[in-house]
């Protein structure tokens, strides 16, 4: 009995420093992870900005960057009704916070219409709001090309 004495001690001691090492590796994990998997956001130094638009999308954009303009560009967010048929929808203002264009005010519109309340897509036009330049961002604001 003596002998089990002794080692039930070490036993409890390893134990607790098996729980104290699992609570350390698991909170070491808790602050690594997230800055391993989080999206990285794009800055303006990542942002690619093109001088003219020859993708194959951009001909719908200029479509769309009509449709808006005899629509009297609307700067508050919403649905509205499409001169081509179904809705598009504008989300009113680009922030342009991190910086890619030219500093203006501007505003933002869906380039492809669809059922009122359906899902965005990345597909958008960027216009300035004084001088009417405008700007295609075929992946949600990572490359613009100038219309």
């Amino acid at each position: 009995m003596i002998t089990d004495r002794q080692t039930r001690p070490l036993s409890r001691i390893g134990r607790l420093f098996a729980g104290v090492a699992l609570v350390f590796a698991l909170s070491g994990t808790a602050l690594v992870a997230p800055a391993i998997v989080a999206p990285t956001t794009t800055d303006a130094a990542q942002a690619a900005v093109y001088s003219s638009c020859t993708i194959s999308r951009c001909s719908a954009a200029r479509t769309a960057f009509t449709g808006w303009k005899s629509l009297g560009w609307p700067t508050s967010a919403g649905w509205y009704s499409w001169p081509y048929g179904n809705y598009n929808y504008t989300g009113g203002t680009f922030q342009n916070r991190e910086g890619q264009l030219p500093s203006a005010t501007y505003s933002e519109y869906d380039v492809y219409s669809r059922a009122r309340g359906a899902s965005r897509d990345a597909y958008r036009i960027v216009v300035n709001r004084s001088t009417r330049v405008a700007y295609f961002t075929p992946d949600h604001y990572v490359t613009f090309y100038k219309l």
